[in-house]
């Protein structure tokens, strides 16, 4: 089969993405969270710098830090439904990848500002205005967990929408961690309270979100997601009766809800037929979350080392399966 690779994307009837919600579903989601936050950022501020609360500031940066992420994220699932075009053969479901990588490193800088601010105050302890500060971080609990509910549903299996939710969850804490300081700052009157309380959420937010920014890397570096091990779907794909060789095995993110996978599988009596094919595909799908898988199959295994020398490059021909 010497320059023919076979190759099948699997769109039977009644067998699509059916179980995947429309990236750009969340729309409602994005734009109520964005609003809540926003308002509640410059309320914040406001709050802190009256009351002379640096918990407050460190609060509002990371808040501020989410509008930015909540916009971000929205674009890119905005983005992602656009259709395929000659130049972006997958459309633009990657944008989704860029906004987890931006969100992760707008998060940190937003921590590093507030540490600076943190450290300063250490050194300077201000009176703080202990019920003005419980006051408002009671109110942004209430704002991070009613806007986190809106992401909750989507989070399970997007990492876009995960590190929506996971920045608003970390806000509620952050907000409760704040009441507690406020309350400590009332009982004791030691107002070195709120530099110290500052401290800790901060470290507490970079040590939670550490996961989120190197799953975002990782997407970007296009590894293997991590729901999927490589080596079961190479046994899988071993185990199929005819297959002689697994070789050229690449899964990668088309974006943080899809996955992309390419294999040459040698099969020395032939091409089995599209039914083998659909039958891989829809195991593929079912079994490891591989969305978009494309198959070549090769007859002897010298071939291998005649298509390994095309294999990166893509420079070898293609024939579709359908037109078989």
């Amino acid at each position: 089969m010497g320059g023919h690779h076979h190759h099948d994307h699997a769109h039977t009837p009644g067998h699509g993405h059916h179980h995947h919600a429309a990236p750009g579903s969340h729309g409602l989601a994005f734009g109520i969270a964005v609003v809540l936050n926003s308002l509640f950022v410059v309320a914040e501020v406001a709050a802190g710098f009256i009351s002379g609360s640096t918990a407050l500031l460190a609060d509002a940066g990371h808040n501020l830090g989410d509008v930015l992420s909540l916009l971000l994220a929205w674009g890119a699932s905005v983005l992602a439904t656009r259709p395929a075009s000659s130049r972006y053969t997958y459309g633009l479901k990657s944008t989704s990848i860029l906004a987890a990588i931006a969100n992760a490193a707008l998060l940190w800088v937003a921590l590093g500002a507030v540490l600076v601010e943190t450290v300063r105050h250490l050194f300077e302890p201000r009176e703080v205005a202990s019920g003005m500060m419980m006051a408002v971080a009671a109110a942004g609990i209430a704002v991070n967990l009613l806007s986190a509910l809106l992401f909750a549903r989507g989070s399970k299996n997007d990492l876009n929408l995960r590190a929506a939710f996971q920045h608003l969850m970390a806000d509620a804490v952050v907000s409760a961690s704040v009441v507690f300081a406020g309350l400590a700052i009332k009982l004791t009157g030691e107002d070195w309270i709120d530099p110290v309380a500052s401290l800790l959420i901060t470290v507490g937010l970079a040590w939670g979100s550490w996961d989120l920014l190197r799953d975002a890397i990782r997407m970007g570096l296009l590894a293997v997601p991590g729901h999927i091990d490589d080596a079961a779907v190479r046994a899988y794909l071993s185990a199929q009766p005819g297959v002689g060789a697994v070789h050229d095995l690449h899964i990668w993110p088309m974006s943080t809800t899809e996955t992309a996978f390419t294999v040459h599988l040698v099969m020395p009596d032939g091409h089995p037929g599209d039914a083998f094919l659909h039958g891989v595909m829809h195991e593929l799908e079912e079994r490891f979350g591989i969305h978009h898988a494309t198959i070549q199959i090769e007859q002897r295994p010298e071939d291998c080392a005649l298509h390994g020398k095309h294999a990166h490059g893509h420079s070898t021909e293609h024939a579709h399966t359908h037109g078989r």
